[in-house]
């Protein structure tokens, strides 16, 4: 278990370690998880190796929210004082994160749609 949890720690400093070298716009922690997906598709037996630790670890998810909710209770007064700025600031940047990933989605779908139109036509 020890290991496995050392191994985690080890992707996300590597991602971190890759985001600082080449001053990538990616969080650390991104990163790493990327490289372990890309180590869990190549490394054979990684996966059942791994597993029963992140089972582990994902049915004590809703730890890593408790300070999140000790932060509300913390800051209840000032939360209360300002709730129209930072519900409008949450709404707006929901509905910007949204219509960034669509429109992102159909540049990249058009892109891959004309590339796919170009192969068929070289062969």
């Amino acid at each position: 278990m020890i290991l496995t949890i050392a191994l985690l720690l080890s992707f996300q400093l590597a991602g971190l370690l890759l985001v600082t070298l080449f001053g990538l716009p990616v969080p650390g922690p991104v990163m790493g998880m990327v490289l372990f997906l890309f180590a869990l598709m190549t490394v054979n037996g990684l996966l059942e190796k791994t597993l029963p630790v992140v089972n582990v670890l994902l049915a004590h998810f809703a730890l890593l929210f408790v300070p999140a909710g000790v932060g509300i209770i913390e800051h209840f007064d000032r939360l209360q004082a300002e709730w129209l700025p930072i519900t409008a600031s949450i709404i707006g940047s929901s509905i910007l994160a949204m219509a960034t990933t669509v429109l992102v989605t159909r540049w990249v779908a058009r892109l891959l749609q004309g590339s796919s139109k170009k192969e068929k036509r070289r062969a």
